[in-house]
């Protein structure tokens, strides 16, 4: 196993003992739009560990290196990619901006906090990705601004088929810490669920939107 892998099973072990991840194929959650799903990620509760939040800093910059070297800003997007975008530009070294769901509705009614120059080479930092549609919009928003945004980092991916068409629409790459794959390796090998759960979990991946219908 290369290092990256060793990172990234680290990383999906670390999730599910500070209980950010929980799965649940029995008694599926109800996503926002709708989709019923075997699992339920809250990367928002890593701000509380600071050896794991510090972890995961420290493995976004060097992925952000690593994929994006012409970097020049990093954003995040709100609310839970923002401290995360904070402290990998602080490993970075870099300016930080972050983009708001919406544009204020008093004031300036401004999107994106921050000093952003035009043509700025962005990279936006989430922390998780479903279907990519959120973070999509604050590339939007970002580029609407003058940015030149180059890609997109975030601790988790569930792998759904809709992130990867979303982004290569969008003309534009992304990176993770961990993924899907890798939670359901170390779920396994920490007795989190049952061999027999495997396959309905990695069924659900395939088709979320047709799962338990």
């Amino acid at each position: 196993m290369v290092e990256g892998e060793l990172t990234m099973k680290k990383i999906a072990k670390d999730l599910l003992k500070i209980k950010a991840v929980k799965l649940s194929p029995d008694k599926p959650f109800t996503w926002a739009s709708g989709i019923k799903s075997p699992i339920y990620c809250d990367n928002r509760l890593t701000i509380s560990y600071p050896e794991i939040r510090k972890q995961i800093a420290q493995g976004l910059a060097a992925q952000i290196k690593a994929e994006f070297p012409d970097v020049e800003v990093i954003g995040g997007v709100a609310t839970a990619g923002i401290p995360h975008a904070a402290w990998v530009a602080d490993e970075l070294g870099l300016p930080l901006i972050y983009v708001r769901s919406k544009p204020k509705d008093h004031g300036r009614g401004k999107q994106i906090e921050g000093v952003l120059p035009v043509h700025a080479k962005t990279v936006l930092i989430d922390d998780l990705l479903s279907t990519g549609g959120s973070v999509l919009k604050a590339v939007k928003a970002a580029q609407n601004e003058g940015a030149d945004v180059i890609g997109v980092g975030a601790i988790f991916s569930y792998q759904l088929p809709a992130v990867s068409e979303n982004f290569e629409q969008a003309g534009l790459s992304f990176t993770t810490l961990t993924n899907y794959s890798e939670l359901l390796e170390a779920a396994t090998e920490e007795n989190y669920i049952a061999e027999d759960q495997l396959e309905t979990l990695k069924k659900w991946r395939q088709a979320p939107e047709k799962w338990k219908k």
